[in-house]
């Protein structure tokens, strides 16, 4: 009638443990080398995200609305 929740079990392994060294092929200097001009590859390569504006053509849209509202609120009063 009332159940027990069980703990859940998980099968974690950590990425960065002795056993995960001992076994890899590749040494650390090595390692952080390719790490290294695979983040410098994707830092250089400037890409654009399309299709999202741009923080100036936001701004520049907030101050318009921000006079028209203005000038409409003065008009009706």
């Amino acid at each position: 009638m009332f159940k027990q929740r069980k703990h859940r079990t998980f099968n974690y392994q950590p990425r960065f443990s002795e056993e995960n060294k001992a076994d890899s092929g590749l040494d650390e200097d090595a390692k952080s080398k390719d790490f290294i001009s695979k983040w410098r590859a994707g830092r250089d390569s400037k890409t654009k995200v399309h299709g999202m504006m741009s923080m100036r053509i936001l701004i520049l849209a907030l101050v318009l609305l921000l006079i028209c509202m203005y000038l409409l609120e003065k008009k009706y009063m």
